[in-house]
């Protein structure tokens, strides 16, 4: 699967982006005077992560399939790490924490690169859900045992089955869309990205309004209008790297915006559960593989199930 050669432009666009907000923070640094100002530092390690991000997005669209099934192997790894550690387990619970990371996982992404969809589509929800009890009932520790292995579940099935979905999109055979299946997963994450990025600034611009106070104080109705309608047009617009029209772009990308807010609320609900502010340290500027993921998590499988019923046969 070699590269689109519509995805240059989106990259070279990215670029200019990414080269106009480093400015951006250098200037505002110097502006500062050399006093530390935390605001301008979260923004220059936010622009930093983004360059990482993308230049390792880059790297996996230049390697293909393979490097697009093994960088979202390993987010699924490092995010199912992150999971589990904020999640109360019993040494019972080792062997099925084995089973979910060293088979669940790798299975889970060789039926995506071998394209079984009618065995990836159930193999965690089906057999990983009765699976994963019977080998932690099996050690005999009932202490909370519904709550562990219900965690064990739930974490599998997010971290694992839903951000297997992405590179799923490239198992759709659309006709007239061959050779450009790579696009469908810059679309998805540059869309439910950017939409994260508006909110975040039409909320810092305009926010007055808190939507979920009790689980997200930093998100506002004045946020999640002007960021939803914003990243919608941002789809609406990237019409030509999918097999949509501009009409239906946009249709697709207000579906999984919103699909990643609420995402984003409900991880912000299992924090705000489990005291913490962040998933993890593993970006800097951005917390945690999950802090990055929450809404690609639940826009992936809405984009892949909405485009694989209505474009291919």
């Amino acid at each position: 699967m070699s590269l689109p050669q519509e995805s240059i432009p989106l990259f070279l666009g990215l670029g200019a982006v990414l080269v106009a907000a480093t400015l951006v923070g250098q200037i505002l640094k110097r502006r500062a005077g050399g006093e530390p100002s935390p605001t301008v530092e979260n923004l220059n390690e936010r622009v930093f992560a983004w360059w990482v991000m993308v230049a390792l997005i880059g790297v996996a669209f230049l390697v293909g399939k393979a490097g697009v099934i093994l960088l979202f192997a390993f987010a699924s790894f490092a995010a199912l790490r992150e999971f589990i550690t904020l999640t109360y387990t019993r040494r019972g619970d080792h062997w099925a924490l084995m089973l979910a990371f060293f088979i669940g996982i790798p299975v889970q992404y060789y039926l995506v690169w071998i394209e079984w969809y009618g065995l990836y589509s159930i193999f965690i929800p089906v057999y990983g859900f009765l699976i994963l009890p019977i080998v932690a009932v099996v050690r005999g520790d009932t202490t909370h045992f519904l709550s562990r292995i219900a965690s064990l579940q739930w974490g599998l099935m997010i971290c694992v089955f839903c951000v297997s979905h992405i590179p799923a999109l490239l198992t759709l055979d659309i006709p007239g869309f061959e050779g450009r299946k790579l696009l469908l997963v810059a679309f998805l994450v540059t869309v439910v990205q950017g939409s994260d990025v508006l909110q975040y600034v039409f909320g810092k611009l305009f926010g007055r309004h808190k939507v979920a106070p009790a689980l997200s104080p930093s998100k506002t109705w004045e946020g999640l209008v002007g960021g939803v309608a914003s990243a919608t047009a941002l789809g609406a617009g990237l019409w030509w790297l999918t097999p949509f029209s501009p009409a239906q772009a946009g249709a697709m990308a207000l579906a999984t915006c919103l699909m990643g807010f609420f995402g984003g609320l409900v991880f912000s609900a299992i924090k705000r559960d489990r005291g913490v502010k962040d998933w993890g340290r593993m970006i800097e500027g951005h917390g945690g593989m999950l802090d990055r993921l929450d809404s690609v998590i639940f826009a992936a499988p809405i984009f892949f199930h909405l485009t694989r019923y209505w474009y291919v046969p």
